[in-house]
């Protein structure tokens, strides 16, 4: 392509459109650029325009040398294809082509190079190195050249700067991913790991239309850090300039499972709710005894659509040792039983691996799996997460599928609406507020269930398991409030013992635990709890001391009655016969 004086390359990803580098077009005021077509003559020269830009300011270090030609009229040529982006650093290295037109060479030639390393410089660009110490270089002329697999043909990047030494032979090539951080749109054709055309498209989609009213999604780091939870990354320093740049970040730089997802869907759930017709006004006042009232609710939120495998333990009448043990799936807010049997405690496990599998083939495909077990309190510390998944599979129920416990005598009547109503507010809630109850806690258990009861605080931490002596009530009161939510470790505390209450907080391992888990998850959405405790859980399991680790006993109680139908109404057959 010509403009002005500056002669290079480019590469046509639609029929009209083509990329090159912005310092090739550095002259253009206009549709002031030729391009030409070397194998296709017959389509003589087709003016174009810059479309848009990366944002290069003119300096050879800067970032953002991309730009994105219009053309005057579609061309019938076939766009050029993209591999995925780490075909490039394949051990061993693949050999890498570029078309350039140095000069000298009008209808262009062809250099060979292979990528130096995956790592990025300066965060932009890739360093090529000559495939061998003969052959062509990069010249003037190829700047904005497509590098392609040579087996393929297909584009990891573009040419964006040759070496300024006469008797070095490399350069640089700006990457694909790098490239759609400046052109979302490219995002569509660039193979991401875990991510269809469609979902990409739908993201870019989403973030258009976002982009035209900034006010709805508020700051992307946000959405950022809701979209790759406690475990992800943190955000780059000096934060997102843009929606996309944050949108880009996830796609290409977050190897977070459901991450994108996530991100879109959250960003879904701003953009297609209508606007409010302004904020609410309430008045500030305090309840009894100095403490503040509970905050207005803020804006709703969707939540996810659960599909839960219910694992009902509950008392039998069959003997001390006996209990009756029903495995259910629900569908469409129905139970479909799996079965239905009275066994010794020693029985349970086994029976219950058994009949999970086969409650997956109740669920649809796409449908968000979640385990609850359904214990009666004496019950709820039991190493559910524990569990093999399998006879034949190791690998804990925890960390193979979300999994919570419910407290069965909470399942009817007015704690059951009670909880419904809690859960009505947690829907538009995007952080979860936590309230810590530390060993030896000062706190008296009547001023817990109010703050409880007043919904200043959705999840209830405890420092250490329900029969703890020190902190037995305070359980009791919480389930009984009833609080949505509830944490603790399962393993009794270490540090109890003489001293202080001061002193035994400073010591004490589930003050510690109470710490992460505030950390990890107090600006994370309620509903989603149960998916972000499993990757803890995963991450527990991963390390390399996991009994050391402060999330390897973690017990949820997750009860959102809405997901289960009325379990303790009747079971689904005699706890006797």
């Amino acid at each position: 392509m010509e403009c002005g004086r500056d002669t290079g390359a480019g590469f046509l990803v639609s029929d009209r459109h083509v990329l090159t580098c912005a310092h090739v077009v550095r002259n253009s005021g206009g549709p002031a650029v030729a391009v030409s077509f070397p194998h296709r003559k017959d389509l003589g020269t087709v003016g174009a325009a810059v479309g848009a830009h990366g944002g290069w300011d003119g300096r050879g270090d800067d970032p953002g040398d991309l730009a994105v030609l219009e053309l005057d009229r579609p061309v019938p040529i076939a766009p050029a294809g993209f591999a995925p982006p780490d075909h490039a650093y394949a051990e061993p290295r693949p050999r890498l082509v570029a078309y350039g037109f140095p000069r000298g060479y009008e209808e262009g030639t062809l250099a060979e190079y292979r990528a130096t390393a995956a790592q990025l410089i300066a965060d932009e660009w890739i360093q090529l190195e000559a495939w061998s110490a003969h052959g062509q270089p990069l010249a003037a002329g190829f700047s904005g050249a497509a590098v392609a697999l040579a087996d393929s043909g297909l584009v990891v990047g573009m040419v964006a700067a040759a070496a300024r030494a006469a008797d070095v032979r490399n350069g640089r090539m700006l990457p694909a991913p790098v490239m759609a951080r400046y052109w979302p749109r490219l995002a569509e054709l660039i193979p991401a790991p875990g991510q269809g055309r469609a979902a990409r498209q739908r993201l870019r989609d989403l973030v258009e239309r976002a982009e035209k009213d900034p006010a709805r999604t508020g700051a992307p780091e946000r959405l950022y850090l809701d979209a790759v939870g406690p475990l992800g990354p943190p955000v780059p320093p000096g934060g997102f300039a843009s929606l996309w740049s944050a949108a880009w970040y996830v796609l290409w730089e977050v190897d977070v499972p459901g991450a994108v997802e996530r991100f879109a869907d959250r960003l879904s759930g701003l953009v297609d709710v209508p606007p409010t017709h302004g904020p609410t006004h309430a008045a500030s006042h305090s309840a009894p005894g100095g403490l503040p009232a509970p905050p207005a609710a803020p804006d709703r939120r969707p939540a996810p659509a659960w599909s839960p495998i219910l694992v009902e333990i509950a008392r039998s009448g069959a003997g001390g040792d006996q209990v009756l043990v029903e495995v259910s799936a629900c569908r469409d807010g129905r139970r479909h039983p799996v079965g239905s049997r009275t066994l010794t405690r020693g029985q349970v496990r086994p029976y219950v691996q058994e009949l999970i599998d086969e409650a997956f083939g109740q669920l649809s495909p796409d449908a968000a799996e979640l385990i609850a077990f359904v214990l009666p309190r004496e019950w709820l510390n039991e190493p559910v997460a524990h569990w093999a998944r399998s006879a034949d599979d190791p690998t804990p129920l925890g960390c193979s599928y979300p999994l919570v416990v419910t407290d069965r005598s909470r399942h009817a009547g007015g704690l059951r609406h009670q909880l419904a109503r809690k859960w009505e507010r947690l829907d538009g809630k995007a952080t979860t507020a936590v309230h810590r109850v530390d060993c030896g806690a000062d706190e008296k258990p009547g001023k817990l269930r109010f703050r409880l009861r007043r919904d200043e605080a959705d999840l209830a931490g405890f420092a250490a398991p329900p029969k703890s002596a020190c902190l037995n009530a305070h359980f009791d009161v919480s389930l009984n409030a009833p609080a949505p939510v509830l944490l603790w470790p399962r393993a009794e505390c270490r540090g109890h013992g003489a001293g202080t209450d001061a002193d035994l907080r400073t010591r004490c391992a589930g003050s510690t635990f109470l710490d992460r888990l505030t950390e990890c998850l107090s600006h994370l959405p309620p509903n989603e709890l149960p998916l972000h405790v499993l990757a803890l859980r995963e991450i527990a399991d991963a390390d390399d001391e996991p009994d050391r680790h402060w999330a390897r006993d973690m017990q949820l109680l997750w009860d959102d009655p809405r997901c289960f139908p009325d379990v303790a109404a009747a079971p689904l057959r005699s706890p006797v016969s």
